[in-house]
């Protein structure tokens, strides 16, 4: 509507309206503004419910993502601890398969719970029900018995396959769940945003037809309403660009006064809803960081253990040892599990490390034992490299935690490995020097470039590793300086590029 179409008409209703008094005339336009500002601040608050509603949809569809996981972490322990059994015999596997077979119908409980509103996923978590439990009481119950009469039966390619095949079936209907709740979270999330976006635009259509209103006031009103109708369409203008910050003066004719009162309400209660949003928005892509930070930290920090698990197990299988050694392997074997299944509980508690709230075991031991123990693990899977581990004739005691410690260890030594490809020799001291057990990882690899080092224990830096074809996360250091220094001790190193690196690390010595 152009300026001099409004004239016109506010010329007409001027003339037609003489005869009213001037309360009239205003309270006949603050009646039809009134109204519109109205739909607008209701369509407002719609907009909001509608978002607000869409981010209810996407945490229930979260919180069923987390509970299906969790089922499917359950099902693996199942399987991982059954077939543990059966290679080895060990009673710790079937304790820990009979603690799984406990915890599967919770974990199956709270899935139904939570989709128990939507047939098709509902039938999804029946048939996982079913499988699963077909797994335990047909091949699991079973072939446990079996074990105990005849390993060989229980250990054969047919029990084997039959066992693969049953829990390949249990991880397609977990697969296909969480697809489903995948593309259900994202239609509903769809549907609520254009519906807020309809409602967004209404109220912005509601707010210019506002404008126009006072405009055409304007033309007839008195001197003494026309700076403030004024005031008011720029407003609303602004408000209808985006600038939600917009407050118009309080002041004027009683009924202008309670006009500009209704205005600056909406806007504030517009902007509040904004940071609200703002504030959710940011809440979710923080826990996307979060994920992601976890993610990339449980495939780094578990790659050296399962290397000692995967290594030492398969030269049980593919070799004949005789008992001795057999039995120094599988400490070795049993030994790394147990520390990967303490490294996965404490990743689950990353937030906590974080925020510098992790919790250290405080033990005294001999830090020799656990260097030649965690040399021999990664020796195992670098047959390129040699590894000559030297601690000397005093023990070398520390009070701390013995796994955290390892953890620190191992990655540097994987770290050692991984960036001297063409192999060589890897040095390791343990030494008592000015008062503190040393612990140093020497290298013939590639080094550290000057330009990259003083960021080298910065998190997620990986400086020119992706473009090099080096693998990890860039998590390993970080979380290496962060133990050492909870311990009390600090960390460093020294490197010459084509000439090798060589990290430190300094504990207190336990007296």
């Amino acid at each position: 509507m152009s300026p001099r179409v409004v004239q016109r008409l506010g010329r007409r209703l001027s003339s037609a309206s003489l005869s009213l008094p001037l309360l009239s005339r205003v309270l006949i336009g603050s009646f039809g503004l009134s109204v519109l500002v109205a739909a607008a601040f209701a369509l407002a608050l719609l907009a909001m419910s509608d978002l607000r509603s869409s981010t209810n949809v996407q945490a229930h569809s979260k919180d069923v993502s987390t509970a299906t996981l969790e089922l499917e972490r359950v099902v693996n322990d199942l399987e991982s601890s059954l077939r543990y059994y059966f290679i080895t015999g060990s009673p710790r596997f079937l304790s820990s398969w009979r603690e799984a077979r406990r915890s599967w119908p919770p974990a199956l409980e709270a899935v139904e719970r939570l989709v128990a509103s939507q047939p098709a996923q509902a039938a999804q978590a029946r048939q996982l029900g079913a499988l699963t439990h077909s797994y335990v009481t047909e091949y699991g119950l079973p072939f446990i018995d079996i074990y105990k009469v005849s390993p060989d039966t229980a250990r054969s390619a047919d029990a084997t396959r039959e066992g693969a095949r049953r829990i390949s079936q249990i991880r397609q209907e977990l697969t296909a769940l969480l697809a489903s709740e995948d593309n259900l979270a994202s239609a509903r999330a769809a549907s609520a945003k254009r519906e807020a976006a309809q409602a967004v635009s209404v109220g912005i259509a509601a707010l210019v037809l506002a404008a126009l209103l006072l405009l055409v006031f304007a033309v007839f009103l008195a001197h003494g309403v026309v700076r403030p109708v004024r005031l008011v369409a720029a407003g609303a203008s602004r408000v209808a660009a985006g600038d939600l910050s917009t407050r118009l003066p309080e002041q004027g004719a009683a009924e202008l006064h309670e006009l500009t009162e209704a205005f600056n309400a909406m806007a504030r209660s517009l902007e509040h809803g904004k940071r609200e949003l703002e504030a959710q928005n940011e809440q979710l892509r923080q826990s996307e960081r979060m994920k992601s930070e976890l993610v990339s930290i449980v495939s780094h920090e578990l790659r050296t253990p399962l290397a000692g698990i995967l290594g030492y197990s398969s030269l049980l299988l593919k070799r004949e040892f005789d008992e001795e050694d057999a039995r120094r392997y599988l400490e070795v074997i049993n030994a790394q599990g147990q520390r990967l299944s303490s490294l996965v509980e404490e990743f689950l508690d990353v937030e906590r490390v974080e925020s510098g709230r992790i919790e250290l075991k405080e033990e005294l031991f001999d830090l020799g034992p656990l260097l030649q123990d965690e040399a021999r693990v990664i020796g195992a899977e670098a047959p390129k490299h040699r590894f000559d581990v030297s601690v000397g004739d005093r023990p070398l005691r520390v009070l701390g935690d013995p796994d955290r410690l390892a953890q620190v260890y191992a990655n540097l030594l994987a770290n050692a490995v991984k960036y001297s490809p063409e192999g060589g020799v890897i040095e390791v001291r343990g030494a008592l020097h000015n008062g503190a057990v040393r612990i140093q990882v020497r290298d013939e690899g590639v080094g550290i470039p000057p330009e990259h080092q003083p960021r080298i224990f910065t998190k997620f830096f990986r400086a020119e590793a992706r473009e090099s074809g080096f693998a990890g996360t860039g998590l390993g250091l970080a979380v290496s300086r962060y133990i050492v220094e909870a311990h009390g001790g600090r960390i460093g190193f020294s490197s010459t590029p084509g000439a090798g690196s060589s990290f430190w690390f300094e504990l207190p010595l336990a007296v």
